[in-house]
């Protein structure tokens, strides 16, 4: 598969085994265990720009490596685990053969045993990102779960093309009725009553963020939901545009009514508990567009959060 290895420059340490840092539990090296986090980038926006979004996102994946890999481990962390940085994906092919290759990518890292992280990138990737975990794992035994924080359904027909807005639409067209699928933080202002209907019509589970900011128990909404599918494997997609633009202003389209940071976080802490959690995506994160790399850094403590609380790497 065509990836450009990552910077080096990237694996930031201190040189002090008092003081370590992520960029020290990197490895370069292919190996597939459970222990393993396959860490991708997806240096594309087309789809955004397809779509009539600003471009920005095909910066986001080094911008995100180098807060994430200056962070520190969490405390009573356990160093069973590595971080196995794959690098960037080469988006010289047509988009489709891109999300194609990125489709098999994670794919054979899910059949093997080890876990995902991928830094989009336009969420156009969600469809090749969601279709190789449900290759791996959705059986006729097993129902996988898709759950998207996003303020757009991203359900758009692609008959003229994929772009940003068709992710999920190619998803549930392409596994029908083979995976549950929630979405969550979705705004009015941003998806037609056709498409939130045709998504219901599909089996989904759609929570707007008007519903969330009235209750702040989201943690205890997703319990609820998840009786009968607890411990069931869980891919999870974070569209950074889920979340109020005053946190997360990188992005290519935000807005003042998203969710909060805590709101966010507490909720991905919620699912982490209840299910058995492979992968986690970040889309559209926009460093041109961001303040002080705001953005970037909250994408890079999501990624710090998955690792120790969604991986149960902290006593």
């Amino acid at each position: 598969m065509a990836l450009q290895p990552t910077d080096s420059s990237l694996f930031f340490s201190r040189q002090d085994p008092e003081d370590p840092r992520l960029g020290e539990k990197v490895s370069t090296t292919l190996k597939f265990s459970e222990n393993d986090v396959h860490l991708f980038g997806w240096p594309d926006d087309e789809g955004i720009q397809l779509n009539g979004g600003r471009p920005g996102a095909s910066q986001a994946p080094d911008r995100i490596r180098r807060s994430l890999y200056k962070l520190t481990p969490a405390l009573n962390a356990r160093s069973s685990f590595a971080i196995v940085d794959r690098g960037n994906l080469i988006t010289e092919k047509p988009l489709g053969e891109r999300h194609n290759e990125v489709r098999a990518l994670t794919g054979d890292v899910y059949k093997r045993g080890s876990k995902v992280i991928s830094l989009g990138g336009g969420h156009d990737y969600g469809f090749a990102d969601g279709s190789g975990f449900l290759d791996a794992f959705a059986s006729d035994s097993v129902r996988p779960l898709v759950i998207n924080f996003d303020a757009h359904l991203d359900v758009r027909p692609s008959q003229k093309g994929f772009h940003s807005g068709t992710p999920f639409r190619r998803l549930i067209e392409a596994f029908p009725k083979r995976f549950d699928f929630l979405e969550i933080g979705l705004q009015p202002q941003c998806n037609s009553q056709f498409h939130w209907d045709w998504a219901i019509s599909q089996g989904a589970t759609l929570w707007n963020a008007d519903e969330i900011r009235a209750s702040p128990i989201l943690d205890q909404k997703i319990l609820t939901w998840s009786k009968g599918r607890t411990k069931q494997p869980l891919w999870i997609s974070l569209d950074i545009d889920a979340i109020q633009s005053e946190s997360a202003p990188g992005c290519s389209q935000s807005w003042a009514w998203g969710l909060s940071v805590e709101t966010v976080t507490m909720g991905l802490r919620s699912l982490y508990k209840l299910f058995d959690v492979k992968g986690l995506s970040i889309y559209e994160v926009s460093p041109p567009l961001d303040q002080d790399d705001r953005t970037s850094k909250l994408a890079a403590l999501f990624c710090h959060d998955f690792l120790f609380r969604g991986l149960g790497t902290q006593s």
